[in-house]
C-alpha cells in the first residue's frame, strides 16, 4: 500500500511540473510583438519631430505698465442670520474675529478690540448658537475686505459676514 501511495504521489508531482513548463515558442512570440511596438513607437516619434512646427525664440521686454486688479467678487463671503446682542449696530458687511460658544469669552475679546480702537460689536448666531464677535462693520464690500485683510495680520482667522435680516 505505501509503494502504491508513493508511485501515485511521484506520478502526480512528475505531471505538475511537466505540465507548468513554458514553451519557448510562447517567449519569442511575447518578445517579436515587443519589439514591433517599440519599432512602431519610435517611427511615430521620428514622425512627429519632422511634423513639427518651428518656434520663433520668445524677447524678454520690460514692462512698461503695471496693472493690479483687485477681483473682490471671489472673496468668500459666509451669509448668517444674527442678532445684535452688544453694539450700536451691523451694516451689510462685517469683519469677525473670533466665535465663541460662551457670551463672556466673546465679551472679553470685544473689550480687548474697543481698547485696540476698534467699533467692536457682538452678535449671536442662533441657528448655530454661537456668539460672533464683529472687529468693524461696512457697507460696500470693499471697505470691508480691506479691513479684514488688515485685521488678518492679528487675527488670521477673521472672515467676512453678510447679514441676512
Amino acid at each position: 500500500m505505501k509503494k502504491t501511495t508513493l508511485l501515485c504521489v511521484g506520478l502526480c508531482a512528475a505531471m505538475a511540473f511537466t505540465s507548468c513548463k513554458s514553451s519557448e515558442s510562447a517567449y519569442k512570440k511575447a518578445y517579436e510583438k515587443a519589439k514591433q511596438y517599440d519599432t512602431a513607437t519610435q517611427q511615430a516619434t521620428a514622425q512627429t519631430s519632422e511634423d513639427a512646427a518651428v518656434v520663433a525664440p520668445v524677447e524678454a521686454k520690460p514692462a512698461d505698465e503695471t496693472r493690479v486688479v483687485d477681483n473682490l467678487d471671489n472673496v468668500s463671503v459666509r451669509q448668517e442670520s444674527v442678532s445684535l446682542i452688544s453694539g450700536a449696530g451691523l451694516k451689510d458687511f462685517s469683519v469677525i474675529v473670533g466665535s465663541f460658544g460662551l457670551i463672556s469669552n466673546a465679551e472679553g475679546l470685544q473689550q480687548k478690540l474697543k481698547a485696540a480702537g476698534y467699533d467692536a460689536q457682538i452678535v449671536k448666531n442662533e441657528d448655530k448658537n454661537m456668539f460672533r464677535v464683529v472687529a468693524s462693520t461696512f457697507a460696500d464690500k470693499a471697505s470691508a475686505v480691506s479691513s479684514r485683510d488688515q485685521l488678518r495680520e492679528t487675527y488670521p482667522d477673521a472672515w467676512l459676514l453678510y447679514s441676512a435680516q
